[in-house]
């Protein structure tokens, strides 16, 4: 059964989720609503502490600029009005550090604000140097104006900082009133520019003066149009005033190169800008009477909105648990069905299936119950999955019909193979004994090896669809003999070498099984290994049976494919007919699971992939030895050697008579025992190169084929008396 959380707690999460999102989302927007509206009373203080007193700051800054500039240009007619000008500016810079560092100041003031504020209060410092460079003349008219703007800069910045509306309209304003303070510095900075020059301005200077103007036209009318009617008023007044219509076409006319008398231009500018500056005074004093009930006023609505919010969020609470306990009793029964459906029901009708039994569809499928006052989608999804079991139980149903007719048309065609295999071995057989030319005899012989071969793949065919081989054999066999056997069925049976190993016996009804596991192990050694090299079969008695040693020289396998192919010989999984590769490991797993045979593949010293099969000791008998007895008269000796009767059938082991028996030993009366008498002729060594083989004649290769040809009969007689082959 799959891990994780429950229903319940699934629900209770998304339940919770939102409610929780919705109570911080009412807090924030509370918080955030009450510290808007307490920043906005508090606007008084940073405006009587911080903003007068800049703004008064600025102004006599632009006064002590204007008589710095009468001091370059050598026309001050006052010699006290410098003086006069920078006490002021001292006094007022006293007030504004004084009151903007004090308490209740520093209280309302945020972060940001303070660190501006410690700019303006750097920008001042630099007053003294200015100063003693105006008392020097080492200012020229354009630097002068730059001197002092860098302070009137800073304190405009502030002004921004110190905006603390979040009511649009408001806030508007607000920079409405910042821009028209930021034009009256620009009209400043032109007035002390034109005195400065005495009339006689630069290049640099004009190209100056036309920024400054250009600025100053530009914002003018941007800080106007953030203004109501009642706040417009006064600048709309001056703009259309004849003093500041006449202050522009000088101006104009001064840019363009025309000649500007002084004493006009002075008496023209004067005006208009204490006009502004008693324009900007005024409407800041109003916009302040506007934020301070704007402030009371978004108190009063947070309030409001606060408390019908945590009213919304607790009916929110107690709904979202009822519904949520509802669903989840509602899906609870759902998966506990569906548990019962995946976990119990389904695979007791696999298992019935597999088993041949009949399965009662409705039985097996009842519908899944649900409440009367079900929710509609769960309702839909009881009936979803009341669909999904029958549909899957009627596929399951049929997918058994199919598999089980597919296996049964398997083995009927499997069947028929075998035995028109066998009719055409038999056949084979006459021929072979009829024939007598030695070349028509390797043929038969070849073709009899491929026959061999194609009966022990449709044996295959009749194991993978659930049959089992048709071949038995009485009594106890060799397991040396089932081995040679099962390498006589391989394609290149002339690579493989059994070595010799005790003498046990197999169960006669196990042979035609574990001959086939072998044949298949052997096969796909030789397939994965080069045609030169040999393909080792080893066998020895091992505390739990018989073990028998598989091993190639080829290319071997990686750790992974080993591994996997281990894990499916271990534990073969049922047989499907869409997967055709490795049908050889397939056909092992299934008999080796039959008889309780373990498989097991490792590398090989040599490169190449060694196969362990571990016969159980159930299936293994021990067998005496056959006796050799030794013929001690000179003419005969009575010697035992192995025959291969043929491909696909069990060796036997045969007598024979050897005439003219060599010498015995001086002193004894046993015979000599000649080198390599007895193997088999292609494991025999090759002569020495001094003494080269005779060819065979024509008649002692037909002698030699058609003594082969008398083993392969007395074989396959022996083998049809042992049980045989059938279909």
């Amino acid at each position: 059964m799959a891990s994780g959380r429950s229903i319940r707690f699934k629900i209770a999460t998304l339940l919770v989720t939102p409610l929780i999102s919705l109570v911080a989302l009412w807090g924030f927007a509370a918080s955030t609503t009450s510290g808007e509206a307490m920043n906005l009373l508090k606007v008084e203080t940073i405006w009587s502490d911080v903003i007068n007193n800049s703004d008064a700051l600025v102004a006599e800054l632009q006064n002590e600029r204007l008589a710095s500039a009468e001091q370059i240009a050598g026309t001050a007619a006052d010699p006290s009005a410098l003086a006069n000008a920078r006490a002021k500016v001292d006094r007022i810079r006293k007030i504004l550090t004084v009151s903007a560092t004090g308490e209740r100041a520093q209280s309302v003031l945020n972060a940001d604000m303070k660190s501006q504020l410690q700019e303006v209060f750097a920008a001042v410092e630099r007053l003294p140097e200015i100063r003693h460079k105006v008392d020097a003349r080492r200012l020229t008219p354009a630097t002068l104006i730059e001197e002092y703007a860098s302070i009137a800069e800073s304190i405009h910045l502030l002004y921004s900082r110190l905006s603390v509306s979040t009511d649009v309209r408001l806030a508007l304003q607000a920079q409405g009133l910042i821009t028209a303070d930021e034009t009256r510095e620009l009209l400043s900075r032109e007035h002390a520019l034109i005195v400065a020059t005495d009339g006689k301005a630069s290049m640099r200077d004009l190209h100056l003066l036309a920024g400054l103007d250009a600025t100053r036209t530009h914002l003018f009318p941007k800080a106007l149009a953030n203004f109501d009617t009642e706040l417009r008023f006064p600048f709309e007044k001056l703009a259309y005033s004849s003093r500041y219509v006449t202050m522009e076409n000088l101006l104009e006319g001064y840019i363009d190169g025309q000649p500007i008398d002084v004493d006009l231009w002075r008496g023209v500018a004067d005006p208009v800008l204490q006009e502004l500056t008693k324009g900007i005074g005024s409407t800041g004093t109003k916009l302040l009477a506007r934020m301070e009930p704007a402030g009371t006023a978004i108190l009063l609505r947070a309030g409001v909105a606060g408390a019908l919010g945590l009213i919304a969020v607790v009916v929110s609470v107690v709904v979202s648990i009822r519904v949520g306990r509802r669903i989840t009793r509602e899906l609870a029964a759902l998966r506990r069905t569906a548990l019962d459906l995946a976990e119990i029901r389904l695979p007791d009708v696999v298992t019935k299936l597999r088993r041949g039994e009949s399965v009662d569809i409705a039985a097996e499928a009842p519908p899944i119950e649900v409440g009367r006052n079900a929710t509609s989608e769960v309702a839909d999804l009881a009936a979803a999955f009341d669909s999904v079991q029958h549909t899957a139980v009627d596929a399951a149903v049929e997918q058994a019909r199919l598999r089980h007719g597919v296996a049964e048309a398997l083995r009927n065609l499997a069947r028929r193979s075998q035995s028109l295999l066998q009719r055409q071995l038999r056949l084979l057989d006459e021929m072979q004994h009829q024939t007598e030319d030695p070349e028509a005899l390797e043929h038969l012989f070849k073709l009899d090896h491929l026959t061999t071969r194609m009966r022990r793949h449709a044996e295959g065919l009749v194991l993978l669809s659930g049959g089992s081989a048709g071949r038995r054999w009485r009594g106890a066999i060799p397991v040396e003999d089932v081995l040679n056997g099962a390498a006589a069925q391989v394609e290149e049976y002339t690579r493989v070498r059994v070595y010799p190993m005790p003498e046990c016996g197999v169960s006669g009804a196990a042979v035609a099984d574990l001959m086939h596991l072998f044949a298949e192990l052997i096969e796909n050694a030789t397939q994965f290994s080069a045609p030169s090299n040999e393909v080792s079969v080893r066998g020895e008695m091992v505390g739990r049976g018989f073990a028998v040693e598989i091993e190639d020289r080829g290319l071997g396998m990686t750790d992974e494919m080993r591994d996997s192919i281990n894990a499916r010989l271990a534990s073969p999984p049922e047989f499907d007919p869409a997967q055709t590769e490795r049908l050889g490991f397939a056909v092992a797993g299934m008999l080796a699971a039959r008889h309780g045979v373990t498989i097991t593949l490792k590398p090989s010293p040599y490169g190449g992939t060694t196969a362990i099969v571990l016969v159980p000791g159930t299936l293994v008998e021990p067998m005496a030895p056959e006796p050799q007895p030794l013929e001690f008269e000179p003419v005969t000796v009575s010697v035992l050697h192995t025959e291969h009767t043929g491909p696909g059938m069990l060796p036997r082991r045969v007598r024979t008579s050897k005439r003219d028996a060599p010498a015995l030993n001086e002193g004894e009366g046993l015979p000599r025992r000649e080198r390599q008498t007895g193997l088999p002729q292609r494991l025999k060594q090759a002569p020495p190169p001094q003494s080269p083989a005779e060819e065979r004649s024509p008649e002692e290769a037909r002698a030699l084929l058609s003594s082969l040809q008398s083993g392969w009969q007395r074989g396959r007689q022996d083998s049809d008396q042992d049980g045989g082959s059938r279909p």
